[in-house]
């Protein structure tokens, strides 16, 4: 997934993405690394952390760190390039869902056995996942973000709502408080829970003990009809029909149109997102600052959170990069506990920490740090990108489903046949 504070476009050409690459001089026997090349994501890390770390790695090493900052539009065609290229940067920053991909590709430093010193045993599970592929590491959790219910606390007060649902059954009845207490609004949603919300489905799925698919002797197969994944839809739909009088359209995701957009109308009460999309609605409407907060997506056990998609960054050194030794070390410092305290202040999940405390100072942070313990990806293989970024069988399945087009069974075969097939 890209990095959830790195959406700005642009584009790269081929001189561009080979150009600038860590450069080291023989001495001897040996090589002298005089410079490393670091590539990280447009918004990925704080400012004034990369300068710290930079200004701290060229101090302690005597190395001088070229850091460039990337976009994310073009990044998969221009980071093919480079790693292709006998002098790629040293560092990179992919996106956990890219990582797999080009691990089988051959273009990632195998890096299991230096995972200790990148702060190996603090690593969330759900981020090593993402970086694992055949039992090896290819990265290194860089950091994560994840889905929460982000709520208007004026509106839940108005509605006599004393503290935020802790159990599925209890976000129901919250909507239906806030339902009556805004009745004489036609356009007031509970909960503004589009359609093909797919990534919040997936939290549905997980806490109902479903999965997309099971890998079993290499093969990937589809699980979207099991009982448990059939009962993560039947729980969307349940959350679907309850949050408003008039109903968002079910073949719309979250990002059309962006629901930070509508959420900043004053006419919702609660959305599933992410930081940066309440960043974007208190930009736009700076009064809601004060008027807004959050609480993990509750599972159907009470006083439990739902499993949520941890979406970030994993940062990899390419397997043709001539600094791997210095990389490693730069690596290294980014995985102590002074970095990781910085990105959690910054508003992210630490890769190599799950110490969140310095995340837990605002309400959003406090619930995206309890959430993220319990936190998963999507199957790691390669050949997930076709069925993310293809005709999304989960998104056809939910807008089959919630519209009447097909039964749950159909809808839900039909998905699951379509994962197979793209994953086969």
């Amino acid at each position: 997934m890209k990095g959830w504070r790195g959406l700005a476009a642009g584009a790269a050409a081929l001189a561009v993405a080979v150009s600038g690459c860590g450069t080291s001089t023989n001495s001897g026997s040996g090589t002298e690394t005089k410079e490393i090349t670091v590539w990280l994501m447009d918004g990925s890390a704080p400012t004034t952390l990369t300068d710290a770390l930079n200004k701290e790695f060229e101090s302690a090493n005597g190395i001088k760190v070229k850091y460039e900052v990337q976009k994310w539009t073009g990044i998969q065609e221009k980071l093919t390039t480079a790693l292709a290229s006998s002098t790629p940067p040293d560092v990179i920053e992919l996106g956990n869902t890219q990582t797999a991909s080009f691990a089988d590709q051959g273009t990632l430093a195998d890096l299991t056995a230096d995972a200790s010193q990148f702060n190996g045993g603090e690593w969330l599970g759900g981020l090593k996942d993402s970086l694992t592929l055949n039992g090896k590491q290819y990265g290194v959790p860089f950091y994560a973000a994840n889905r929460t219910v982000i709520y208007r606390t004026d509106l839940f007060q108005a509605a006599g709502i004393a503290k935020p649902p802790t159990s599925r059954a209890e976000w129901i009845d919250a909507i239906n408080k806030l339902k009556a207490a805004n009745a004489s609004n036609p356009d007031f949603q509970a909960l503004y829970l589009p359609g093909q919300s797919w990534y919040f489905l997936l939290s549905l799925l997980w806490d109902e003990g479903g999965d997309v698919a099971k890998q079993d002797g290499g093969k990937w197969t589809g699980t979207l009809d099991t009982a448990q994944a059939k009962a993560g839809f039947e729980a969307y739909k349940a959350l679907y029909d309850a949050s408003a009088a008039k109903k968002v359209p079910a073949d719309i995701d979250e990002a059309k149109p962006q629901q930070m957009e509508v959420f900043g109308t004053g006419n919702v009460g609660m959305m599933v997102g992410l930081p940066w999309e309440l960043a974007g609605a208190v930009k736009a409407k700076p009064e809601l600052k004060d008027k807004t907060a959050a609480f993990p997506i509750p599972s159907k056990k009470a006083g439990s959170t739902a499993p949520v998609f941890l979406g970030g960054s994993n940062l990899a050194i390419p397997a043709a990069s001539k600094n791997a030794a210095a990389a490693k070390k730069y690596l290294s410092l980014l995985s102590s506990k002074k970095y990781q305290e910085m990105l959690a202040e910054g508003g992210a999940v630490p890769g190599t920490s799950k110490d969140t405390a310095k995340l837990a100072t605002t309400p959003l942070g406090k619930a995206m740090a309890e959430s993220s313990q319990n936190g998963k990806v999507t199957p790691v293989t390669p050949k997930w990108a076709a069925v993310e970024a293809g005709q999304n069988p989960l998104k056809d399945a939910l807008t089959a489903y919630l519209t009447g087009a097909k039964s749950l069974d159909q809808a839900t075969k039909d998905a699951s046949d379509a994962v197979t097939k793209a994953m086969s």
